[in-house]
């Protein structure tokens, strides 16, 4: 027998139960409010990370054109894009009725030729003189200089007085990376006179395949280091005036 107070132990079941299903829901509510935020919570997008934008490459460098610097003046890569690939130097097939050591500077072409046995030549591209500044004919090298000194003539300095400093009388320009004769120079005499004229070196890849110079062939620098190694003192050169333009005759 119970108590009067006290609750049957199925009415106490039927209270917990309603209690337990009471806080059940409850708890089912929170889980449902909790899940719901967390549901509602916005995910963060993934943006991609952004690509890089990349200058358009240039032409690769070969190996022949890259920087020197174990020169006694380091000589910097040649700029490749500023010259037509047509230009670079290369080995060529040149039949010729020259002998093989033979210097040919294509004046209208651009080009100079370094005559090899069988045939071949190693082709170098050139910048030459302007109009009234070109030359022709047949001469030798009489001797060559690493790192010259650069002493214009008496007639250009007069033509352009602000290099006076460099004259003659005044003993030239240093040798240097901004020397206009670069890197090397070949001096060409004829009778044995000099004639003034020069194969020399540039860092001015732009000036190459044009007629920009006062009369002198001028060669990359990398190009005229190489070209130095290969020909001899007596040397002959034979320049192919360009019919276009008018040219000091030199033999």
């Amino acid at each position: 027998m119970t108590e009067p107070n006290e609750p049957s132990s199925s009415t106490a079941d039927h209270k917990t139960g309603i209690t337990l299903t009471r806080r059940s829901l409850v708890v089912g509510a929170a889980s449902l409010f909790v899940t719901g935020c967390a549901t509602a919570r916005p995910t963060p997008a993934v943006v991609p990370a952004a690509t890089p934008v990349r200058a358009a490459a240039g032409p690769t460098v070969p190996p022949m054109y890259h920087a020197m610097p174990d020169e006694e003046f380091p000589i910097p890569e040649v700029r490749v894009a500023e010259i037509d690939p047509k230009f670079w130097r290369q080995e060529v097939d040149y039949p010729s009725g020259e002998r093989p050591g033979t210097l040919i500077v294509d004046t209208p072409a651009k080009y100079l030729y370094h005559v090899l046995p069988g045939g071949r030549a190693m082709r170098y591209g050139i910048g030459v003189g302007r109009e009234g500044f070109a030359w022709s004919g047949r001469a030798i090298v009489a001797y060559k200089r690493k790192w010259p000194r650069w002493t214009p003539p008496d007639e250009m300095v007069a033509r352009q007085p602000k290099l006076a400093p460099y004259s003659i009388a005044n003993g030239g320009m240093p040798p240097g990376i901004k020397n206009p004769l670069g890197a090397r120079a070949l001096y060409i005499h004829k009778d044995g006179k000099d004639t003034l004229y020069r194969i020399h070196g540039s860092p001015e890849a732009h000036s190459i395949g044009k007629a920009v110079s006062s009369g002198c062939i001028r060669l990359l620098n990398q190009d005229v280091v190489y070209l130095y190694d290969q020909v001899r003192d007596g040397s002959t050169i034979v320049v192919i005036p360009d019919p276009t333009k008018g040219d000091l005759a030199i033999g």
